[in-house]
């Protein structure tokens, strides 16, 4: 998927007219990108679609102009897959802020517990950012920006419904895991080609 460029950005007063119809399609297109992982773990699958969406969003509720669209497309860039590759963005989503605080000091460098097995094989997931998202003392983000890098024999066999993938939390405080089947695997492996 190539990245995003400011001609791919439609004017402020476009987008707003076409708002609602915006919104719904991009609910539709992530609806079979979103993967729950244990009670409170969730992973959004991110493509070009949905940073499409994300940026304009971003233009929209903000209003910071021409100036603001350059660091837009610089932070939302990174999460649109190239090649072999699947991005995401992995949120530890527990409303109740004093539940939350106690969850993410025992969940440091969770970030680095996550793979995708596909049948006996795995691809560990690598942060897409350069700055840690964990405190020294243990505490970590509620919000990872992630992604998986895949060899051909592994994203064939990804493509390869019939081969069980499972997308897998291996921390010590949250160990869980979800099948990746059906309209989700179907949308996911469509990013590899």
């Amino acid at each position: 998927m190539k990245p995003l460029t400011r001609a791919d950005i439609a004017d402020r007063a476009s987008y707003a007219a076409r708002r609602a119809e915006h919104r719904r399609e991009a609910r539709a297109i992530k609806r079979h990108r979103r993967v729950d992982v244990g009670p409170f773990v969730s992973f959004y699958f991110e493509n070009r679609a949905t940073m499409w969406h994300q940026i304009h969003e971003m233009l929209h509720i903000e209003q910071g102009g021409e100036d603001q669209i350059a660091d837009e497309l610089a932070a939302y860039n990174p999460l649109i897959p190239s090649g072999r590759e699947l991005c995401c963005t992995m949120m530890i989503e527990i409303d109740d802020p004093v539940r939350r605080d106690a969850a993410l000091r025992q969940l440091g460098w969770i970030d680095e517990r996550v793979a995708l097995k596909i049948g006996a094989d795995s691809v560990a997931a690598a942060p897409l950012q350069d700055a840690c998202r964990n405190t020294e003392d243990g505490k970590t983000s509620s919000v990872h920006f992630l992604r998986f890098r895949f060899d051909r024999r592994l994203a064939a066999a990804f493509r390869d419904a019939s081969v069980p993938a499972f997308l897998e939390i291996g921390h010590s405080h949250y160990g869980h895991a979800a099948r990746i089947a059906g309209p989700q695997r179907q949308a996911l492996a469509a990013d590899l080609d």
